[in-house]
Formats: structure tokens, sequence, C-alpha cells
């Protein structure tokens, strides 16, 4: 991005894409403009919900956001749900177990 005007205002622009770590990803939303799409920031809100610690989050607390086509968003993108799962703690040897039972 050029970014000549919010140099010239002094502001930074991070922009989130698919494929950066969490550092890159921390640094974009440490600027003062991020730019991204509406998947990367709702898949990184999940993420931030799903740490054990606080220092592992990379968004921060935000002050406005700007949407464009949000009526793409609440609609047409509505009907396909964000999902994330984390690593099972458990073994499904018992799910195992109990089809086998359900199933005799």
């Amino acid at each position: 991005m050029d970014g000549k005007i919010y140099d010239f205002l002094g502001m930074s622009v991070g922009l989130i894409v698919h494929g950066l770590d969490n550092e890159q990803r921390r640094a974009a939303y440490g600027c003062d403009i991020t730019y991204g799409t509406n998947n990367e920031f709702g898949f990184d809100y999940l993420r931030d919900n799903m740490v054990i610690y606080k220092t592992d989050m990379v968004q921060r607390e935000l002050n406005y956001a700007i949407v464009d086509e949000v009526d793409s968003i609440l609609v047409d993108e509505a009907r396909t749900p964000l999902i994330i799962s984390g690593a099972a703690d458990k073994s499904t040897d018992l799910y195992k177990r109990a089809n086998s039972f359900a199933s005799k």
C-alpha cells in the first residue's frame, strides 16, 4: 500500500491477510488503520477467544470500524458460519466403544 497521505498524517497502516504469523498479525492490528477481510477479522476474533494467555491474543481493543459492503457480509456471508476448533484433549476411544455398543 502506498499510504503517503497516512504517512503525512503520522498514521500507520496494517494489512491482515491469510498466511501471517501471530507476530505479524499483532503488528498489523497495532497500527492506526488496519485493512482486512471479514473472514480474517472473524477468525482472529475466534482464535483470540481460544487462547490460554492474554499475551497470545493478536487483536487489540478497537475504537472504530468502517465496514465496506456490510450488506454483503450480513446477508450473503451470513449463510456461511465461521467455525473453529481446538485440539481434542480427550481420547475418542470412549466414543468408538459407545458407537460399537449402539450398533449392536
